[in-house]
């Protein structure tokens, strides 16, 4: 019965990240960002820039399996010295999101916006309303604030170097993670997370976003080395405390991002199923349990308390944001942001009227589409949520601020085309990025016979990120972006599996060779 249990919820795990995930693949795949030439979807058509990229693309491609002696080539930089290869391309891929943000670092607007202005006029009445109805970004903003004073500087570039760090950093994490799994592996998730640096322009936007990632990265981390690492207990025990400490600075910075640590939880429920009863197993389990939830309550309570006592700005919490309030928005237009619900959170005067006029609200979009136009809204969400490989760049309202039209001169002026709004070159970066997120999504998608427990704990972790952005507030990219550690750990673990399956497609090749 206990082993019928366990391969019930592990096939679950399985089926239903593949529905998901597939979906997400199928309309990746299907992205308008892939559409070549003039593109009247998204307004931003590819130039000569994308043709290059694609010729360059190709003849690497048929050379890789044409010529014998290019294959030696590439497997004797890329492979035999993978590990030497894979630290040189991070070392030019940090230099590159250097010359990257010294260019590009104009003023953000949306909710980063509200971040940065806090930093010059607390009591400003707009400021103190932003911040009673969304005290979820108090937090950040405190800790903007401390690091304004400590490095006496309150610039964009200044949190944009910032927001490089932490993304960075994140993704040293991440390699470590994999290091503690199998270090045969560092090198692909070297590789991998590099090309996602290449491509992601988001370390310019000083936000939760981007600053969550190394809180995520760092508690996977601390569970991984907890599960494989070998190490004594007087270390672990130790290493169980900061984990717990680390969900909590997670969720002060964006309260989603414990999804991941719920997923571990929920697949150590799921293995306690597994194989015979261990008495002493099942008390180390609740030992660690234990220890993780000491590290987590008094860090709640401190890091908590010191927020609803600061005196840099006043928030009235009594007028914050209910949950419903999101889930209500989350049925609406695209499944993202509603201008006029948010609006009509300010103009209530109180947090009962809030939920009313919200539960009101989601009882009217859900009864006008019906059971089946709810499901096809589902669909059509998740495709929003989880399709864009760009992370819905520039795709908020007042994303960046100021002048979107960029000069063609110099250096600087070609580099911001890319990114800015009505740059020449936006379709192309978008289609790059796409091209990216694809290949990216198939690493993952074609390791399905990997069954292994951190595989599975990392599916549930992105199961869990999809579902929660079907709930609620999403329609777009960016807020997946949350979730990338458990996805780019997945892929790193998963890649070598994913292109043996892909050369096996092209095994007639070697045949007719031999």
């Amino acid at each position: 019965m206990r082993e019928k249990l366990f391969t019930i919820g592990s096939r679950i795990v399985k089926y239903l990240f593949y529905f998901l995930f597939l979906l997400t693949f199928y309309y990746a795949i299907t992205s308008p960002n892939l559409i070549l030439g003039d593109n009247s979807v998204t307004g931003a058509g590819t130039t000569m820039y994308t043709t290059v990229f694609i010729i360059t693309a190709v003849v690497i491609f048929i050379c890789f399996f044409t010529y014998e002696s290019f294959m030696d080539f590439l497997k004797f930089i890329f492979i035999d010295n993978r590990l030497k290869t894979s630290l040189i391309i991070f070392g030019l891929t940090i230099i590159w999101q250097l010359i990257f943000m010294l260019n590009v670092h104009p003023a953000i607007g949306f909710d980063a916006g509200a971040l940065h202005q806090a930093l010059f006029d607390p009591n400003n009445a707009e400021m103190r309303g932003y911040y009673s109805l969304n005290p979820n970004n108090t937090p950040v903003m405190l800790l903007q604030h401390q690091l304004a004073l400590l490095f006496h500087t309150r610039s964009w570039l200044f949190f944009d170097f910032v927001s490089l760090f932490l993304v960075d950093i994140s993704a040293i994490f991440n390699f470590l993670s994999v290091k503690f799994i199998d270090v045969e592996k560092v090198p692909l998730a070297i590789y991998l997370h590099s090309l996602w640096l290449m491509v992601f322009p988001m370390i310019i936007v000083p936000y939760t976003d981007t600053w969550v990632l190394p809180f995520v990265s760092l508690y996977i981390l601390f569970y991984i080395m907890l599960r494989y690492g070998k190490f004594s207990w007087k270390l672990k025990i130790p290493v169980a405390a900061l984990m717990g400490m680390t969900v909590i600075f997670a969720y002060f910075i964006k309260p989603s991002a414990i999804v991941g640590f719920i997923a571990i939880a929920l697949i150590e429920v799921l293995y306690i199923f597994k194989g015979k009863w261990q008495p002493d197993k099942a008390i180390n389990e609740f030992i660690f349990l234990l220890i993780v939830i000491i590290g987590m309550v008094p860090t709640y309570m401190i890091t908590n308390h010191a927020i609803e006592h600061e005196k840099y700005i006043q928030v009235n919490t009594s007028r914050s944001i209910p949950p419903i309030h999101f889930i209500s928005m989350g049925v609406s237009g695209e499944g993202g942001y509603n201008a006029n619900d948010a609006l009509m959170m300010a103009k209530l005067p109180n947090r009962k009227a809030q939920v009313a006029y919200s539960k009101k609200k989601l009882k009217q979009r859900i009864k006008k589409m019906g059971p089946v136009g709810y499901v096809k809204f589902l669909f059509m969400k998740h495709r929003n949520n989880s399709a864009d490989g760009t992370f819905a760049w520039v795709k908020e309202g007042h994303f960046l601020r100021g002048n979107t039209n960029p000069s063609s001169k110099g250096f600087r002026g070609q580099l911001r085309n890319f990114v800015y709004l009505y740059g020449k070159y936006l379709g192309d970066f978008r289609y790059i990025a796409q091209v990216w997120w694809v290949f990216f999504l198939a690493v993952i998608a074609f390791n399905w016979h990997d069954n292994r427990k951190i595989v599975q704990t990392l599916r549930l972790a992105i199961i869990g990120g999809f579902m929660f952005l079907l709930i609620f507030e999403g329609g777009r990219s960016r807020y997946l972006i949350q979730f990338l550690p458990a996805m780019l750990i997945l892929a790193s673990l998963s890649i070598e599996n994913s292109w043996n399956w892909f050369k096996g497609l092209f095994a007639w090749v070697d045949t007719d060779k031999k």
